[in-house]
């Protein structure tokens, strides 16, 4: 049994720069997973810097120097946020605001709904049974309305929170895009010099990582964007709110697309009850899900996503699972790290491993 460990040791562990590697990874994990909340803001701010590098080089590529490219993207990111925070953000606020106040009318009326429905499977479900879920779905609605309530009145913390956000995150992207070479240069200065692998991994995963950040954010504004044309031709109450849903709901691959499909339906079937309307709603949702998957997903990231879907699913719930949010966003990423790493481990004997 020793001499089968001893054996199986010395095959995947005898490269002193793979057990360094493996160490380096070892002690970001825990340092994201001590320390994560704290370091929120750099988080932030990092992913936004490789959004907008994407850009940058892009207009480096038409002729423009270096300085100005970085410059305008700056100037653009900045339209951006503050656009979107004064001019969307209230409008999803009004929304939700009315959404609680008009989640017992909506219930009642899908209660409605249901009932009727009910009649004609009465064998699968009692109405003693239907009425305690619809009472239990009541509760958890009057709770939700509650909680937003005391968040409104004692947000005070969290809107000064928000408002050093607001200041830190844009000056630390500034810095990253501006100083990238140099913060680069700082890091790569304190790692060992015999790095090969360490190269290797990092030029594999800083391409995917790139690509994949700014393809995650290009798709749920092409979604949201979409989803939003759609619902507001329909007339659908709730379209921004719906909206950004459903475009936030592509970072949780597979199941975000499940999830997100209930509350479009149930406000849909508040409004329009179960007339052509209802119908038209599904079918331009239903419509953009298929497009997302079999056009926009294969188009922004057929080079970063080789991974099987039972692999993604169990990396989102891992990952969720430690990290919450921020684990979701970089299931993929991560899933894709560990692939890398097990496919350029060195071995003794030549043994190829494959995932």
């Amino acid at each position: 049994m020793l001499q089968v460990l001893r054996s199986w040791v010395d095959r995947y562990f005898s490269d002193e720069e793979a057990v360094v590697l493996l160490i380096l990874i070892g002690a970001s994990l825990v340092f994201i997973s001590l320390w994560g909340d704290i370091m929120a803001p750099v988080i932030a701010s990092v992913i936004l810097a490789y959004v907008l590098q994407g850009f940058i080089a892009y207009l480096v590529s038409k002729g423009m120097n270096n300085k100005a490219a970085i410059y305008s993207s700056y100037i653009l990111f900045l339209g951006v946020v503050f656009g979107f925070i004064f001019s969307v953000m209230p409008l999803v606020w009004r929304q939700l605001s009315s959404l609680v106040g008009d989640a017992p009318n909506i219930l009642n009326n899908l209660k409605s709904h249901i009932f009727t429905l009910q009649e004609d499977y009465s064998h699968i479900i009692t109405i003693s049974e239907l009425d305690a879920l619809v009472q239990q779905a009541t509760g958890e609605v009057a709770n939700f309305g509650q909680w937003l309530v005391s968040q409104s009145i004692e947000g005070v913390p969290v809107f000064i929170t928000a408002m050093i956000y607001l200041i830190v995150v844009p000056l630390l992207v500034f810095f990253f895009v501006k100083d990238r070479d140099s913060i680069v240069n700082s890091i790569v200065g304190i790692l060992p010099k015999n790095r090969r692998l360490m190269t290797q991994v990092w030029e594999e995963m800083n391409l995917q990582f790139a690509n994949y950040v700014r393809g995650k954010f290009v798709e749920i504004a092409v979604v949201g964007g979409t989803t939003y044309i759609g619902f507001i031709f329909m007339g659908l109450n709730y379209g921004a709110l719906l909206a950004i849903l459903v475009g936030l709901s592509v970072v949780i691959p597979y199941i975000g697309a499940i999830l997100v499909t209930i509350p479009v339906a149930l406000i849909a079937l508040f409004q329009f009850g179960l007339h052509e309307e209802f119908y038209y709603v599904m079918l331009i949702f239903l419509v953009i899900q298929v497009i997302d998957g079999n056009v926009l997903v294969p188009l922004l990231f057929s080079e970063v996503v080789n991974l099987h879907p039972a692999v993604i699913i169990v990396s989102v719930l891992f990952f969720g699972g430690i990290w919450g949010v921020w684990g979701v966003f970089f299931a993929i990423p991560l899933a894709t790290m560990i692939k890398a790493v097990v496919t350029a481990w060195p071995r003794r004997g030549g043994v190829e491993t494959s995932i």
